[in-house]
């Protein structure tokens, strides 16, 4: 019984045991940062919108290989030694017996590696687990993978050990008591913190009978009650500056890379930018930890809440904007009175009739003896996955059809990144019908199209966003700042092709005259959840309905034609690609733009008021329902959508507290699509009503779940999450997946039915 109480109270009292325990109960906010990463690889956090494939399958310089998994494996390791930094610059002098050890931070590094050691097992195994599954990577390809991430981690943590091996190899030369005199030199708050910790090292020490070494065999701890406490200290006190060199070099290394980002050299994968970051919070929460002692999370909320007053008094003030615009001149009024102005019925009147002419010129394309029908493509939102989706359903459909489906339609409406595939696919045929030397069909656009845009964009919110933003460039003859607004455009030309950069108003002609359909963006407002039409033919018809209710001014307007908005401020040279970033704005990923109006109105994703672009489409129609139906035999809409109409009903599991809590607010979140869809099919329910001719409805739908042959070969996670995720990056698997979903039954014989309409 002895000597079993001997085993328990040696592994209770031993170092590694005792580290953990102290962070339990005094580090939880460090605790936190590892509970967070695992949750991220694991899918427990995220998993919806991709987050575990930028750890799990991470890519640099659009590939998947040895040189991306270093970077995140080195990232990995500094964000460790960080941890094991903070810890001993926190705890250090709680356990001082450390400081009369050889090579002091080094053995306690080796001590406190119980949660580090946890976490990189977990990653690995999940990463290998990925890897193995991923039926595009072949086994070699997954073992370089892999080894790229542990030399980076090995050659990192050997490079941090090596510095403070060199810079600690002096430390017990001290042998007299020189605290005092140092503390004279410091400021107060420095004082009083040294003096705080020599008290713990002095009285409350936590006991410790054994320590791990380097030949990982358990050593007894000496007596060091000779040893004077605050020669001690000295040891641990060192470290501060140790810590304050890492924390500079981090943010010189930072501010370096947001000088060259633009260099896709320099744009680190996003696993290990946000490995980055966490290692720049871990070293400024210990360095409160070490200034305010006790008082830290005081302190910390004390700093917050007056960054947070600062911020709110515009002291931080940074805004997004639209290039092309010119933000120069006197912001426009935006009240209601404007928005009456820009909506008059004079005005869309106007605009109405200079569509009349695209709509006549649409028509002359087809025999007078036989009405065409007149198709309204409608593509949903969905970061990448829906600009693939989009692109790829158009490829197929038109070429199906023989070129008949663009021939045929007039209008494209939608949002995020299903508009930016149709875009894409518009400009390919307007290439090729202007002669130039493009494939539309070809598969290369596909991959273009679905090639990552998430590494510049976060690299730039860590490197440019938060500690640089004074590049600047022209465009049209103005000066903007390279902020992530252009990384995101600059992606999405390069990516496009280069194609696509132009001012809206370049369209016009083409839309004029017949030659491609009209495309109609339009983000939402963020003050009042108005839309703003962006189009290269004024469209303030668009509120055609405000007027058909003479006698009642309370009506309100549902947006404003962009053009008119902002004719003083060259709303016509508004660049194509800033009307698409601000149609594809995803929340903390592309920043809110903000338009020269007074007061500054911010704009956000088309997908918060229509994410299928089906409202829209039915305001155009009602716009010109008169002449729709004299000169074409229907309309036919066809809805692309990233997403299954007809999904089926979750059961309710058994709730917890937390799930009731928040079930109000999730249960709105995770149904926004229904709500929408309701609203659309009730609109086109009542077109049927007023419109005076036919309305068919084809509806092409990536739907994971009938793809049966990718489901057989998923991971753990992809099998909780079998969509490809909402994000602007996509792994090997999710294209190939949204790609090959054209070829389901549903979608195949949606395609016949489509091809029939069209003959």
């Amino acid at each position: 019984m002895v000597k079993f109480k001997n085993i328990v109270d040696a592994f209770w009292y031993s170092f590694p045991v005792q580290l953990l325990l102290n962070h339990f109960k005094r580090n939880q906010f460090l605790i936190l940062f590892w509970l967070v990463l695992l949750a991220m690889i694991t899918g427990a956090f995220g998993k919806y919108m991709g987050i575990p494939y930028l750890f799990l399958d991470p890519e640099y310089l659009n590939k998947v290989n040895f040189t991306s998994f270093l970077f995140v494996g080195i990232a990995t390791a500094g964000f460790t030694m960080a941890f094991h930094v903070t810890c001993y610059i926190s705890d250090g002098h709680r356990f001082s017996f450390v400081g009369t050890l050889p090579k002091p931070f080094t053995k306690f590094c080796l001590n406190n590696s119980i949660l580090p050691l946890t976490f990189l097992s977990i990653y690995l195994y999940e990463m290998i687990v990925f890897q193995i599954n991923n039926q595009y990577t072949s086994t070699l390809q997954v073992f370089w993978n892999i080894s790229g991430f542990l030399v980076g981690f090995v050659a990192m943590t050997a490079t941090f050990l090596l510095y403070f091996g060199y810079t600690n190899k002096d430390i017990f030369k001290y042998v007299v008591c020189r605290i005092d005199e140092k503390l004279k030199q410091k400021v107060h708050m420095t004082r009083a913190s040294a003096m705080k910790k020599l008290d713990i090292a002095r009285k409350k020490q936590v006991r410790v009978d054994n320590y791990l070494s380097f030949n990982f065999r358990f050593k007894k701890v000496e007596e060091t009650s000779f040893y004077d406490k605050s020669t001690v200290l000295q040891v641990f006190d060192q470290n501060h500056f140790n810590l304050v060199v890492i924390q500079s070099l981090i943010f010189v290394f930072v501010l370096i890379l947001g000088i060259f980002k633009d260099y896709a050299a320099f744009q680190l994968p996003v696993g290990a930018s946000f490995m980055i970051f966490l290692t720049i919070l871990i070293m400024l929460t210990g360095a409160f930890a070490y200034w305010f002692g006790g008082w830290s999370l005081t302190a910390g909320l004390v700093v917050f809440i007056f960054i947070n007053w600062l911020t709110g008094e515009k002291f931080f003030d940074k805004t997004y904007q639209a290039f092309g615009l010119d933000y120069t001149k006197t912001p426009v009024a935006y009240n209601v009175k404007t928005l009456a102005a820009v909506n008059d019925s004079l005005v869309q009147q106007h605009d109405k009739v200079l569509t009349l002419t695209a709509l006549n010129n649409w028509r002359a394309k087809f025999p007078a003896s036989k009405k065409p029908k007149m198709v309204f493509v409608c593509v949903s939102g969905g970061g990448k996955r829906a600009a693939l989706w989009s692109l790829n359903a158009l490829q197929q459909a038109d070429s199906l059809s023989g070129g008949k489906l663009l021939e045929q339609t007039m209008l494209i409406t939608g949002a995020s990144g299903g508009l930016i595939g149709a875009s894409y696919f518009r400009e390919l045929k307007l290439r090729e019908k202007l002669g130039k030397p493009v494939q539309p069909y070809a598969a290369r656009h596909r991959q273009k199209i679905s090639t990552d845009n998430l590494n510049p964009l976060i690299f730039s919110l860590l490197a440019n966003d938060l500690f640089v933003g004074f590049s600047k460039f022209e465009y049209g003859g103005l000066s903007y700042t390279k902020d992530r607004g252009y990384t995101f455009e600059d992606q999405l030309n390069k990516i496009t092709e280069e194609l696509m950069d132009k001012p809206v108003i370049a369209y016009r002609p083409y839309e004029l005259q017949g030659v491609i359909p009209m495309l109609i963006l339009t983000p939402t407002v963020v003050n009042d959840g108005r839309k703003i039409f962006i189009s290269a033919l004024p469209v303030s018809y668009m509120n055609a309905d405000r007027l058909q209710m003479p006698g009642y001014e309370n009506a309100k307007y549902s947006g404003a034609d962009f053009s008119h908005l902002f004719k003083e401020h060259q709303g016509d040279s508004l660049r194509f690609l800033s009307a698409l970033r601000m149609s594809a704005t995803f929340p903390y990923i592309t920043p809110n733009t903000t338009l020269p109006t007074e007061p500054a109105i911010e704009i956000m994703d088309a997908g918060i008021s229509d994410n299928f672009g089906l409202t829209d489409a039915v305001r155009f129609l009602f716009a010109f329902k008169d002449w729709i139906a004299e000169n074409t035999d229907g309309i036919v809409i066809l809805s692309i959508r990233d997403s299954p109409k007809l999904s089926m009903v979750s059961d309710k599991t058994g709730q917890t507290i937390v799930d009731n809590f928040s079930q109000p607010i999730s249960s709105v979140y995770n149904n926004f699509e229904n709500f929408q869809d309701i609203t659309s099919d009730n609109l086109l329910g009542y077109a049927t009503t007023w419109f005076n001719g036919k309305i068919e409805r084809v509806d092409l739908q990536y739907q994971a779940e009938t793809y049966v042959d990718i489901l057989n070969e998923m991971d753990s996670i992809r099998q909780n999450n079998a969509r490809a995720s909402l994000s602007w990056r996509l792994t090997a698997r999710e294209k190939a997946g949204v790609t090959e979903n054209i070829h389901t039954q549903a979608n195949e014989t949606a395609l016949q039915k489509l091809k029939a309409l069209l003959q």
